[in-house]
């Protein structure tokens, strides 16, 4: 398999094909997703939600991403390797922006990176691949705009939003970005948007008229049951299996059958009659 870069990427596009993306947290998933073949794995501050335990993104710290991202690098050979930028590590200024996204590939061995928003964030886009880090965009429902959105809501429904979401794919596109996700878009807004730009678009619970897809693989395994998306398919009911699994260990263990004889170590007993 050959090695997925931000040009691999935009070669993809440019032949029709479509480009898969899943998030993981850590070296052992990594791994796995990687040996799947699966283009890239991004590390996203999703993990604020689904493994430590936040009710949203906005918590999780640049320590929190540079941890996690760390261990994904270790476990990914060939998918390309997005760090999420989280709240306030690149709003505030575009120096911030550039010195937190260089430590995402310092510190975490990130090959990209990946932060939220459109126009408002053009600067820091621009900054942050003049410092030769690859950035991918992500526009429609921003996780990180939260309060400011109300709630988890489909965006770009009405004509001025529309055009905003529009604007924002190809200023991005203008500012530098390599690709861009499409969070929560209505599926005929995102083909539409997907034609206007040369970078690939990541759609997310926006349609398949996306370059390529993202899920969350918690979401996509049947493991993380506080929040279901419509747009999430569950394509391995992993979650249950795991939960039968835990539940079958216990019970053998209570019942005495586990450990059984082949899962023990033998000696010669008459050694332990020696030390009485």
């Amino acid at each position: 398999m050959m090695k997925n870069t931000s040009v691999t990427f935009r070669q993809a596009k440019e032949k029709g094909g479509k480009l898969t993306m899943l998030t993981a947290y850590d070296y052992s998933t990594a791994k796995m997703v990687d040996e799947a073949g699966i283009n890239s794995i991004l590390v996203g501050d999703s993990l604020g939600m689904v493994c430590l335990g936040y009710e949203d993104t906005l918590s999780v710290t640049m320590e929190d991403m540079i941890h996690h991202t760390k261990a994904v690098a270790r476990g990914a050979k060939e998918a390309l390797v997005i760090a999420d930028m989280p709240f306030m590590s690149y709003q505030a200024s575009v120096y911030d922006a550039v010195v937190n996204a260089g430590r995402l590939v310092k510190e975490g061995h990130a090959q990209a990176v990946k932060l939220e928003g459109g126009k408002e964030v053009c600067p820091q886009i621009e900054a942050i691949v003049k410092a030769s880090i690859p950035v991918c965009a992500h526009i429609g429902l921003t996780p990180q705009s939260i309060h400011a959105f109300g709630g988890f809501k489909v965006q770009g429904k009405g004509e001025e939003a529309a055009r905003k979401l529009i604007e924002a794919a190809q200023a991005v596109e203008e500012a530098g970005a390599f690709a861009v996700v499409l969070e929560c878009v209505p599926e005929a807004l995102a083909k539409l948007v997907t034609q206007k730009v040369s970078i690939p678009t990541i759609g997310i619970g926006a349609g398949a008229g996306c370059d390529g897809q993202v899920l969350v693989y918690q979401d996509m395994l049947g493991m993380y049951a506080d929040f279901a998306p419509k747009f999430v398919k569950v394509f391995a009911n992993v979650g249950e299996e795991m939960r039968k699994g835990f539940a079958a260990y216990k019970k053998e263990v209570e019942d005495g059958r586990f450990p059984a004889a082949e899962h023990t170590f033998r000696m010669d007993e008459s050694i332990l009659e020696k030390l009485y």
